[in-house]
């Protein structure tokens, strides 16, 4: 007679995993079961049928046929139909748990498993076999014994015993089980009830014994349909399906549950039901539907990518933010989606630190569906699995390019408005200064006409240059405000013709230039002076850009500025333009370079190599002539300034290409400058007009220079202002070397300090001076006499 012994009893393993085999194998056999394995369902059940094992332990998930329709079969069969079988599962989906309890299985395991579950289970079905073989063997000895009513007294009273240990090992069976067990009658009466059903619904056994609950007690109205669709299944087949409902707590709140039952026997009175508390499922579940709801509302783009950069979440603020759908996104390379190929670089201190800390955060340059560059302020977090190891990217981008935009453009406002703020004060109180003086010098003419001619024309002289201060102190203002110049009707392509000029004489041979002037090229209104100084600016820059030569186009065509793009540019408006269009070749200029270039001395080029005022006078210019600027640079492959001139409805008469402006007779001109960019336009310019041009950078090169080239030298262009040796200094002294040295002053702002007393001095030019203004006072000079006449003027550089 079997004793319920470990080592007598044989369980059948039935996986398709070797491992799992190897593990319950191994903790079985250590436990004192025989044990029995199959990797597939078709031999289990040849083992099975062959020689009856007391236990199957089944995996649900298996090639072939799976473990539901293994344990189908095993039920099927008469021979095996009674073998205890446990589900083995990796799911914990409670319809896949009734579905095996419906198919007949006493119970389920949840991988992965645990060794002390494992053995409790196994033990506790065994011996509930053993037993129910015992009470099979003892029922057919109690048939004998009513026979034999006299010889098995003993043996039927050891019988009853043995029932009694076999409900109580059942009763503890049902006790310590985690679902809750019910057992009822049709009329909806519970006639008894495990703990954890109690427990579940917050009744005790007292309540129970007392009939205090039943059916009717613990069912919201709203579900007796379902109570009597499972009556109609019990009466129909003998069980019914599990469906979800709710109880009432003692408490009163509802809670939700998955219920399954069968028949007992064949009285059709007896019921057990089985009940699963879906509470902590459906928390879990609501929490999970608040959150993505949270997720959607959001305004922010959040994506989640696999360690691969898959996309796998895509919320609706990253399809306002980016443009693309869900389900156009999941799946897609990130890096692919979001950022173009020369732009990958800036992931890499993102990745470094995600790998040290497992968080980031800081601004990307992305692009959006339609390839338009946005800005991000993006936070990464590394998201691990439950065994701690790495899984997925978690990225929360805002799109901060509009703000981005508006600081940018708000900084710059700032700057421009404090330049303008400090140079329109110094405008103010200058011009407060030199008003009186001009009046006094015009009242002195008027009070003294008969005064002698030098004394007339030291008048003059108080006039003129307090007038020319007055100018000077204007041209203060073009960085931040643009500058105020004579309006009339301007043809550009004259403009470039002039420009083409100088170019083609003084430009290195590498560099080949290429105008190209569309017909019928529209009017703009403006100082054309300025407008030469702008075109000048842009094709010097372009120079020094090509070192190594390359092509200079200066293109100019017709414009129109649509809303969609002025809405780009702040000081753009709808309508017509003229656009001037200086592109090179060169070494071009990062973003960041370009976002300041217009900023008063900002400057890329070596120190002493340029001062950084040429790029910010363009843009006073261009707005003072309401136009405005548009750049595009790429470290390597140019760049390109195109400049939008409002275009006028106006007419002019026909005229020829402008004349060239009187050239020189080869006469020699020795420029005095600290400047080097002064010193290489006006070189550029008077050799263009056949003028021979030594230069210098200070007074004792222009004096060394004068020494080996005394008898050459016509006149002396010289600076007022320069480390080493002021200009007076220069003049003088270049003068005591030869006489007939005439001298030109170069000044750019007043002073009554620095040429008190000076001689020599046959004309002045203000800065900035225009090419045609260089050449008519160079030439006026050349045909003075070659006595020496004083003048003293009061401007230093």
């Amino acid at each position: 007679m079997n004793t319920g012994t470990a080592e007598e009893d044989v369980i059948l393993i039935v996986d398709d995993m070797p491992t799992n085999l190897d593990v319950l194998l191994d903790l079985l056999e250590a436990a004192g079961f025989k044990v029995v394995i199959a990797e597939d369902g078709e031999r289990a059940i040849a083992l099975a049928e062959y020689a009856p094992p007391d236990l199957i332990l089944l995996d649900v998930l298996m090639p072939g046929i799976d473990g539901f329709e293994t344990c189908r079969r095993l039920k099927a069969n008469p021979a095996t139909q009674e073998i205890p079988v446990i589900f083995l599962t990796a799911v914990s989906d409670n319809v896949d748990k009734v579905k095996g309890l419906n198919l007949g299985a006493v119970d389920y395991i949840t991988k992965p498993l645990h060794h002390e579950e494992v053995l409790a289970r196994v033990n506790t079905h065994v011996r509930l076999q053993n037993l129910t073989k015992r009470l099979t063997a003892q029922n057919e000895r109690l048939e004998k014994e009513i026979q034999q009513r006299q010889h098995l007294e003993v043996e039927h009273e050891q019988a009853f015993r043995a029932l009694q240990r076999s409900e109580a090992r059942f009763r503890y069976l049902i006790e310590s089980n985690v679902i809750g067990v019910i057992f009822s009658k049709l009329d909806g009466s519970i006639t008894d009830a495990n703990a954890a059903f109690l427990q579940m619904v917050g009744y005790d056994r007292a309540d129970l014994e007392a009939d205090n609950i039943n059916w009717q007690v613990l069912t919201p109205p709203e579900y007796n349909h379902f109570s009597q669709v499972a009556v109609a299944e019990l009466a129909s087949s003998g069980a019914f399906n599990a469906f979800e409902k709710e109880y009432f707590h003692k408490d009163g709140y509802r809670i939700p549950v998955m219920v399954g039952g069968a028949l007992l026997d064949e009285s059709q009175e007896a019921i057990v039901t089985f009940v699963l508390d879906l509470t902590q499922h459906k928390q879990a579940a609501d929490k999970i539907r608040e959150q993505a709801a949270l997720l959607n509302i959001t305004t922010d783009a959040i994506l989640v990518r696999d360690l691969d950069n898959k996309i796998q979440y895509w919320n609706k603020g990253a399809e306002q933010v980016y443009g693309w759908s869900a389900e156009e996104a999941i799946a897609q390379d990130a890096n692919q989606l979001l950022y173009p190929s020369d732009s990958l670089d800036q992931l890499e201190s993102a990745q470094s630190s995600l790998r040290a800390s497992g968080t980031w955060q800081g601004e990307l340059y992305q692009v959006d569906r339609q390839g338009q560059e946005i800005i991000v302020a993006s936070r990464w977090t590394l998201m691990h699995d439950a065994q701690g190891e790495p899984q997925s990217i978690l990225t929360v981008n805002t799109n901060i390019t509009e703000k981005k935009q508006l600081e940018s453009q708000f900084l710059r406002t700032q700057r421009l408005e404090s330049l303008g703020t400090l140079a329109g004060g110094i405008a103010h109180d200058l011009n407060n200064i030199l008003t009186p003086v001009l009046s006094t010098a015009q009242l002195l003419q008027f009070k003294f006409p008969h005064a002698d001619q030098q004394s007339q024309h030291l008048f003059e002289i108080i006039e003129t240059n307090t007038r020319r201060g007055a100018a000077l102190v204007k041209q203060v203002l073009q960085f931040a405000r643009g500058v105020e110049g004579k309006q009339a009707i301007v043809q550009v392509k004259h403009l470039i013709h002039e420009v083409k000029q100088i170019a083609e004489k003084t430009f290195p041979k590498s560099i080949e230039l290429v105008i190209d002037v569309e017909p019928g090229l529209g009017l703009v209104s403006g100082d054309a002076t300025h407008l030469h100084q702008v075109l000048m600016n842009l094709v010097v820059n372009a120079r020094d850009a090509m070192p190594h030569g390359g092509t200079l186009t200066i293109s100019a065509k017709n414009l129109f500025v649509d809303e969609p793009y002025a809405r780009l540019h702040l000081d753009a408006s709808v309508g017509s333009y003229i656009g001037l269009i200086v592109k090179d070749t060169g070494t071009g200029m990062s973003p960041d370079i370009v976002d300041r270039i217009f900023e008063p001395f900002f400057t890329t080029k070596e120190l002493g190599k340029g001062t950084g005022l040429g790029l910010s006078t363009v843009r006073g210019i261009v707005k003072s002539h309401r136009g405005f600027i548009d750049v595009s640079s790429k470290v390597g492959q140019g760049t390109e300034f195109k400049v939008f001139l409002p275009a006028v409805e106006a007419s002019v008469p026909i005229q020829v290409e402008p004349a060239n402006p009187a050239n020189g007779n080869a006469e020699w001109i020795l420029v005095v400058d600290d400047e080097t960019k002064i010193l290489e336009t006006t070189k550029m310019a008077l050799e263009a007009y056949n003028y021979h041009v030594l230069t210098a950078h200070d007074g004792i090169e222009a004096i060394s220079l004068c020494a080996r080239h005394k008898d050459q030298i016509a006149v002396a262009l010289v600076d007022m202002m320069m480390p080493s040796m002021d200009g007076p200094t220069t003049i003088q002294t270049l003068q005591k070397i030869n006489p007939q040295i005439k001298a030109i002053a170069v000044s750019g702002f007043v002073s009554n300090e620095k040429l008190q007393g000076a001689n020599g001095i046959q004309n002045f030019i203000a800065k900035p001076y225009t090419i045609q203004e260089l050449l008519q006072t160079l030439q006026a000079v050349l045909r003075q006499p070659t006595e020496k006449q004083i003048m003293q003027y009061n401007f230093i550089d």
